[in-house]
């Protein structure tokens, strides 16, 4: 008998999205199906798969041991999320080449479906970065006898998803910062920079509005700027690697000695880049938004403002706060909350002693009105609301109050 022989061996995902692509969350079910097509006939002592997810550090320093020696230090570090095998054919042992319990795969296209649960602890979310990375895949084996394991693997996406609809992201940032230039024993007035965002929260694709006041006093021409940057942070055996990366930047118009520039809502798009990552124990990535004015032969004068990309846009309920915000003027930059809040007005303010009595007499004009339902209505009209009090002083009078309010109800 001719043996055949394994055309295409692959791993495909059943999509939970329209997309097409394999996207999946912390106690998601992950399903799809092993597709195996061969010519002939083969005999298989087990297919089987292995789902695994982990995070990854990995760099290496030089250091050196003296004049004329040196070695590296590596730096590793791993965390695991998924581990997670089945067998979908045949038996866990591989590792004798008999005849007994093999299973016949006939000539055509056969498929073999597989289903597991992702964790419902917190994952880490996909990350391709400089010196570590969030995988998650799954790998499937085909064992033949006196044949080497035909393997292959397919990775998926997870997203540990981020509301950006929380009192928190949705907070408003701002800042203010002025600095004085000094040339030897000569100094020049102040340059001062005072910017503010809607909120923390963004999605990739929305735009950030910016609001900003640059003020030059100085002798020098300057030139305010914007910039969105993302800043990956890697741990391992106690040491941390850092990388910066510009991930979108804007520019203002030059602005000369003794002129002011205000931005009224700037817009600065927020390119497809990878969701925050804040959870994970070795790998963190973060978002700022740097609004800066850029001073030739000095430091810049910068605020930072943090940012949250998410993967939960705003609701359309948030984006009436966010439209009426950006009307504002740029008045919030002085403005500060009062130290405590004013109190409401006593009852004794509102109604006087003169109008109570009066407002107690019917009206000839609404004798008509006379009634249960009407008497309740009026008596309280201008009554002060009751103390508040865990225990009644007067069970007797309540409960009698009680009674007259069920029987004056229309429906009974």
């Amino acid at each position: 008998m001719v043996l055949g022989k394994v055309k295409s061996f692959v791993v495909s995902f059943d999509c939970l999205n329209d997309s097409n692509v394999p996207v999946f969350s912390s106690g998601d079910c992950v399903s799809g199906r092993v597709v195996i097509e061969v010519t002939g006939e083969i005999r298989v002592k087990s297919l089987k798969i292995h789902a695994k997810g982990f995070a990854k550090v990995r760099w290496t320093e030089s250091r050196n041991a003296g004049s004329n020696t040196a070695y590296t230090q590596n730096y590793t570090e791993e965390v695991e999320y998924l581990n997670h095998k089945d067998i979908l054919i045949g038996h866990e042992r591989d590792d004798d080449n008999s005849e007994e319990g093999l299973t016949t795969i006939h000539s055509g296209r056969h498929e073999y479906a597989f289903s597991f649960e992702l964790p419902q602890t917190p994952l880490a979310t996909s990350f391709e970065g400089k010196h570590g990375s969030v995988r998650y895949w799954v790998k499937a084996e085909l064992h033949r006898p006196w044949l080497l394991p035909m393997k292959t693997k397919k990775e998926f996406t997870v997203f540990e998803h981020i509301d950006i609809n929380t009192p928190l992201l949705l907070s408003p940032q701002a800042g203010t910062k002025d600095k004085t230039l000094c040339c030897w024993f000569c100094t020049s007035g102040p340059i001062s920079l005072s910017a503010k965002i809607e909120r923390k929260g963004y999605t990739p694709g929305e735009s950030i509005q910016i609001f900003a006041e640059i003020e030059n006093c100085s002798s020098r021409m300057v030139v305010p700027k914007a910039a969105i940057y993302q800043t990956q942070t890697f741990y391992a055996k106690g040491k941390m690697k850092e990388v910066k990366q510009l991930v979108a930047n804007l520019r203002g118009e030059s602005l000369s000695s003794g002129k002011t520039e205000t931005w009224s809502g700037k817009m600065l798009k927020i390119p497809p880049v990878s969701p925050s990552i804040l959870d994970c124990s070795i790998i963190r990535v973060e978002y700022s938004l740097m609004v800066y004015v850029d001073i030739p032969g000095a430091i810049n004068l910068s605020l930072n403002l943090p940012l949250v990309i998410g993967t939960i846009p705003l609701h359309p309920f948030g984006s009436r706060t966010s439209s009426v915000s950006s009307q504002c003027s740029m008045s919030w930059l002085g403005m500060g909350l009062a130290e405590r809040p004013e109190a409401p007005p006593s009852y004794a303010e509102i109604v006087t002693e003169e109008q109570r009595p009066i407002s107690l007499d019917v009206p000839a004009a609404r004798e008509e009105l006379d009634g249960p339902l009407f008497a309740y209505i009026h008596e309280f009209r201008f009554q002060p609301p009751p103390l508040y009090s865990e225990i009644d002083p007067n069970p007797d009078h309540a409960s009698r109050t009680e009674e007259r309010r069920l029987d004056a109800c229309p429906s009974r």
